[in-house]
């Protein structure tokens, strides 16, 4: 009698794996082979805006672990010279409250997340380091005018079958009407 229901159970296993062996892998080969990320990511970077930033440092005041450190001068007709804007990644949970806090749209979230290095020290930004450029790209993390501009996910999963745009189609299996009991 046991013998019937591991024999259900494997047939059963079988049909997945069967249904499985037929259909167009998911995968992705990761190194050579990227997914768009979500638009509004917090990535392992920031992006900062010189010509916007006034010096004010509510980015640093607002920083819950003061990784963020800002040295200004006095300059021309009473504003702020920016003459060091540091921030160390290496401690940063990328919380993005400084992104959110800054009046001024000077600070943005980035949209990279390979950003490992080998020594601390290379953790630490400096604000040419922080600039925008082709490999540094903002994310649309509190600024919906530049998630307007990013391309669509590719990791999602969409679950209706006739969505045509972007994303992994997924089929349902049936399940049993034994939910859990492994039968």
């Amino acid at each position: 009698m046991k013998f019937e229901r591991y024999g259900i159970g494997i047939a059963k296993g079988m049909m997945v794996t069967f249904k499985h062996l037929f259909r167009s892998p998911i995968t992705v080969q990761y190194p050579e082979e990227k997914l768009a990320v979500s638009r509004r990511i917090r990535g392992n970077e920031l992006v900062w805006y010189p010509d916007r930033c006034t010096g004010c440092a509510t980015c640093a005041k607002s920083c819950p672990h003061g990784n963020i450190e800002i040295v200004t001068h006095v300059g021309d007709e009473n504003s702020y010279v920016v003459d060091k804007f540091e921030v160390d990644t290496g401690r940063c949970m990328f919380c993005g409250l400084c992104v959110e806090s800054c009046p001024y749209e000077a600070l943005a979230m980035g949209i990279s997340y390979e950003r490992a290095q080998y020594r601390r020290g290379d953790m630490v930004l400096s604000k040419d380091a922080l600039l925008l450029s082709d490999i540094r790209r903002p994310s649309g993390y509190a600024r919906p005018k530049v998630e307007v501009t990013l391309p669509k996910q590719t990791l999602l999963v969409y679950w209706d079958k006739d969505r045509e745009e972007g994303g992994q189609k997924v089929n349902f299996l049936t399940l049993s009407k034994k939910r859990g009991r492994g039968v």
